[in-house]
């Protein structure tokens, strides 16, 4: 039975974490060429403006293959980084950075577009978690540089993983994917968690059972808390990187709990203060850091260093009982140096021993976790029957959290065909639906209308009440754009205040009739953001038809985009119909 258990037990983890590769989108762009460094921090003008963003002083700034950890740092905090943006088609371009070194301000020439973390008058900061940065940038961003103002007093500092130019959708759904199997597999060892205190409780062996659980609770939450997706479920990034401290602080005790059981004849007191030491740190190091004593970043080098040694122990102590040991024990013996191997290449990662790389150390925890249950239930065979219904039950769980996680990525996808901010459907989803619709139209000989509506003089707006007045303004506009046109018609957010309606079966009469009532509508309401009056809006609207203007129905958008350009330009607040020339 007991050479059984463990192929069962590997097979369940394979079929687990199998699956198709993530195919790069088209539209992702690395920034890996380009990159400058300068150390130091730049003085600012009177209108709060870093001087480095409007001056090339060539000499001053150096070449960098990536903007992380310069040469010659020499105990400095403060570097800037700087990057030209290339050309390239977008509709809703952001730049997403895989972490930062500790915090960042990010300016688009010499505009901030982007900040995380504070910035004291001297230019410092406390740590505040490293998570995955999304940066909105504008739509022509092409030839604008970008600057990164970058503080940290940890080991480390500057950019650090992936730097790319995405899509909006794009990057969440390269989040959620890239995410997938840590869900999965903390999902997976969070259960195992829960099996080995059951059996902790119903069993006589407990310490065996309860250091499996704790080792599986360990890794389970800290796989979950560094999964990019923790940040999706809730944006608390120094909540997730505590958790993720606690749990890989507690690895080590619960591994040499675990050997403290199997080497109670020999060497247990080497055991014990092995675990009782990390238990120590790991209460101390958290506690002085959530009562904002220190940093929680700077817990992680001492830690590291500590593990190494520990670990050297630990693989000493197994050396030399070896021959001692049962072959159960040898399987996880081997699955802990798998696991041991993968922690501490990720630790030669996040300290630049090793060029930047994913380390599955997911799957470490996942195969020393599977590798300890499946030795724990040889060895109690004479339960087998309950110990079966146990493991129907985990595999009917991971498949029900297997399919709520698919089911989950489904749900995001259908989100990135939504704007956000007013409901409404978004550029994507309209290219989509347009050449749907003109097919249909034409396979129908039926007409189809299109209608370019633009909010008048909202930049004016913005400035006078603020971008959360607008983007309020812009919500309720959707609303009412929802709410006026025909269940048939489709709506959509192109961006900024920019909307489009396709009109199957209307003609341009149909539309304008339509248009009339909604340019009514718009100039009667009075729009309030919280206790604030902030007055009306009015609209400007073009207007083009198939098959009345043009021959090709995927030419509405251009044509009806020159009708609205006619209507500004005489007047705005109004609608004009495309004029055939």
């Amino acid at each position: 039975m007991r050479s059984t258990l463990i192929p069962v037990v590997w097979a369940l983890l394979l079929a687990l974490l199998a699956g198709s590769p993530l195919q790069a989108d088209s539209s992702t762009l690395p920034l890996d060429t380009g990159w400058q460094y300068r150390w130091g921090d730049s003085p600012f003008d009177d209108a709060a403006t870093p001087l480095w963003t409007r001056q090339e002083a060539p000499t001053e700034w150096h070449p960098i293959a990536f903007p992380s950890n310069p040469p010659g740092r020499e105990g400095r905090h403060h570097a800037w980084f700087r990057i030209p943006l290339p050309d390239g088609d977008w509709r809703d371009p952001v730049l997403y950075i895989f972490s930062v070194d500790l915090i960042v301000q990010v300016y688009l020439g010499s505009e901030l577009i982007y900040q995380y973390g504070h910035f004291d008058e001297r230019g410092e900061g406390r740590f505040a978690g490293w998570p995955w940065h999304m940066i909105e940038l504008p739509e022509r961003f092409a030839g604008q540089r970008l600057h990164f103002r970058v503080f940290s007093d940890y080991t480390d500092i500057g950019l650090w993983g992936e730097v790319k130019l995405m899509e909006r959708p794009d990057l969440i759904l390269y989040i959620l994917e890239r995410s997938a199997q840590a869900l999965v597999v903390s999902g997976f060892s969070l259960l195992i968690a829960l099996l080995a205190f059951i059996l902790a409780v119903l069993q006589a062996n407990r310490r065996s059972f309860a250091g499996i659980g704790l080792f599986s609770l360990a890794s389970g939450m800290m796989i979950l808390a560094e999964s990019q997706a923790s940040q999706l479920l809730l944006e608390e990034p120094l909540l997730w990187d505590t958790l993720a401290a606690g749990a890989y602080f507690m690895l080590p005790v619960a591994m040499a709990l675990l050997l403290e059981h199997w080497f109670a004849r020999q060497q247990p007191l080497l055991m014990r203060r092995l675990w009782q030491g990390h238990l120590l740190y790991a209460v101390v190091a958290l506690g002085l850091s959530m009562a904002g004593v220190i940093n929680l970043s700077s817990t992680y080098p001492p830690f590291d260093a500590l593990l190494l040694i520990s670990l050297t122990i630990m693989f000493v102590a197994i050396v030399i009982q070896w021959r001692a040991l049962v072959s159960e024990q040898k399987v996880i013996i081997a699955a802990y140096a798998l696991f041991g191997l993968l922690l501490i290449a990720d630790m030669a990662v996040a300290h630049g021993l090793l060029p930047w790389q994913r380390i599955p150390v997911s799957l470490g925890a996942l195969a020393f976790s599977l590798a300890l249950v499946a030795i724990s239930v040889a060895d109690y065979s004479r339960t087998q029957r309950e110990i079966r219904r146990l493991n129907r039950d985990l595999q009917q769980e991971v498949a029900t959290r297997t399919r709520e996680l698919e089911a989950m990525v489904e749900r995001l996808r259908e989100f990135s065909y939504q704007d956000p901010l007013t409901g409404l459907k978004n550029r994507r989803h309209f290219d989509e639906i347009l050449a749907h619709e003109a097919a249909t139209a034409r396979r129908h000989d039926s007409p189809l209308a299109l209608v370019m509506v633009d909010i008048d003089h909202f930049k004016r707006f913005n400035d006078r009440h603020g971008h959360e007045a607008g983007d309020a303004v812009l919500a309720t506009a959707g609303a009412l754009l929802r709410e006026h046109f025909r269940d048939a018609d489709v709506v959509c957010r192109l961006g900024g205040e920019e909307f489009v309606v396709i009109m199957p079966g209307a003609t341009a009469a149909m539309a304008e009739a339509r248009i009339r009532g909604l340019l009514h509508g718009i100039r009667e309401c009075r729009f309030r953001h919280r206790d604030t009056e902030l007055g009306g809006i009015t609209l400007s609207c073009g207007i083009a038809a198939w098959p009345e203007h043009t021959e090709d129905p995927l030419a509405l958008t251009r044509l009806a985009d020159e009708a609205l350009y006619r209507a500004k330009h005489r007047g705005r607040d109004r609608s004009e119909i495309y004029a055939v020339s």
